[in-house]
C-alpha cells in the first residue's frame, strides 16, 4: 500500500506550476519534491527553467542540481532518491508537495517503477559508445524493434530500452509488468490548465526570456567541459536548441522560437498523459488565475478532502 496522502501538483511546461507552489507557503508548511527530470542538472539553470535562487532559499526544493550534464539519471534513481526526502519533510512536520510535470516520475512515486536488473558495466559502455553515434530516429527504430512495447520518447529513454533489451534479453516492457515495486505516497492530484493560446504565449515568452537571460552562453560553458552534443542534459528542450545554434545548424535568432515549438509539442504531450494515465481523484484548475488565488483554492479543497 502506498504512503501517506501528498500533493501532487502537476501541469504542462510553462503553466506557473512554480509560482503556485511558491504561494502556497501562505497556506502551508511544505517543502517541493521536484518531479521535473530536466531540473536535475546542475549548471543548467536558465535552460531548464529551475525556480530562482531568492525562491529556492525561501522554499526548500528537492530533486534539482543532483548530478552534472553527462551523468544519466533516470526515473529509477528517482524512485530509490525520492522516498528519503519525503520522510525526510515529513520528519520536520513539514507537507512534501510533489511538483513537475515528467510522467515517469509521478508514476515512480504513486505507483512504483520496477527494480532494474543489474546491467554489465563494461558491456554498458560498450553500447553506449554505441548508441552515442547513432541519430535520435535510429535509436528509436532500435528500441522500437528490441521492444515491442515501446512508446516512444527521447534519446534517453530509446537508449535505456535498448541497453535494457540487449543487456537482460528481455524487453523494458517485460520488466516493467513483471516487476513493480510499490508507490511510496497516495497521490493528491492538482491539475493546472489553460486555453491553448494562453499556454503557448506563456511558453513563447518564457522561451525569447531564457534566451535573453544567457541559456545559450550557459550551454556554452557545458559543452566547454568536453561533452558531446547529445549528452544527458543537453539533448532536453532548451539545452538542445542551444547547442544546435553553437554548432551552427541554426542561427541564434531562431532559438527562442524553436524552444517554443519544442515546448508546445511537450506540453501537448504531457496533457494527454495526464487526461490518461493518473489514476484516483483529480482537481483541475484554471490557470489563468493568479498564482495566490490558485493556492488559496488548493489550500482549501485539501482541508476538504475525506480522511
Amino acid at each position: 500500500m502506498a504512503g501517506a496522502s501528498t500533493p501532487v501538483l502537476l501541469g504542462p511546461t510553462g503553466i506557473g506550476k512554480t509560482a503556485v507552489a511558491y504561494a502556497l507557503q501562505a497556506h502551508w508548511p511544505l517543502e517541493v519534491i521536484s518531479a521535473d527530470s530536466r531540473q536535475v542538472y546542475r549548471g543548467l539553470d536558465i535552460g531548464t527553467a529551475k525556480p530562482p535562487a531568492r525562491w529556492l532559499a525561501r522554499l526548500p526544493h528537492h530533486g534539482i542540481d543532483l548530478v552534472r550534464p553527462g551523468e544519466r539519471y533516470s526515473a529509477g534513481r528517482f524512485a530509490a532518491d525520492a522516498p528519503g526526502w519525503i520522510a525526510a519533510v515529513r520528519a520536520r512536520d513539514r507537507l512534501p508537495v510533489v511538483v513537475g510535470g515528467t510522467g515517469l516520475y509521478v508514476r515512480a512515486l504513486a505507483d512504483g517503477l520496477f527494480a532494474e536488473p543489474p546491467l554489465d558495466a563494461l558491456r554498458r559502455r560498450d553500447l553506449e559508445r554505441w548508441t552515442r553515434g547513432l541519430e535520435p530516429i535510429d535509436l528509436v527504430r532500435w528500441a522500437a524493434r528490441l521492444d515491442p512495447g515501446f512508446r516512444g520518447g527521447g534519446r534517453q529513454r530509446a537508449v535505456r530500452a535498448i541497453e535494457v533489451a540487449l543487456l537482460t534479453g528481455q524487453p523494458l516492457s517485460h520488466w516493467q509488468a513483471h516487476a513493480r515495486a510499490r508507490g511510496v505516497i497516495t497521490p493528491w492530484y492538482v491539475v493546472l490548465t489553460a486555453p491553448r493560446p494562453v499556454l503557448h504565449q506563456r511558453i513563447q515568452v518564457r522561451a525569447e526570456e531564457m534566451v535573453r537571460r544567457g541559456m545559450i552562453e550557459e550551454v556554452a560553458a557545458v559543452l566547454a567541459e568536453g561533452l558531446p552534443a547529445g549528452a544527458p542534459g543537453l539533448d532536453a528542450i532548451g539545452p538542445r536548441e542551444a547547442v544546435e545554434y553553437l554548432h551552427g545548424q541554426r542561427t541564434r535568432e531562431s532559438v527562442a522560437d524553436a524552444v517554443a515549438i519544442a515546448s508546445r509539442q511537450y506540453a501537448k504531450r504531457q496533457e494527454t498523459w495526464f487526461r490518461h494515465q493518473l489514476e484516483g481523484p483529480v482537481l483541475t484548475l484554471d490557470a489563468t488565475r493568479p498564482p495566490e488565488e490558485l493556492a488559496a483554492e488548493i489550500a482549501a479543497r485539501w482541508a476538504e478532502r475525506p480522511g
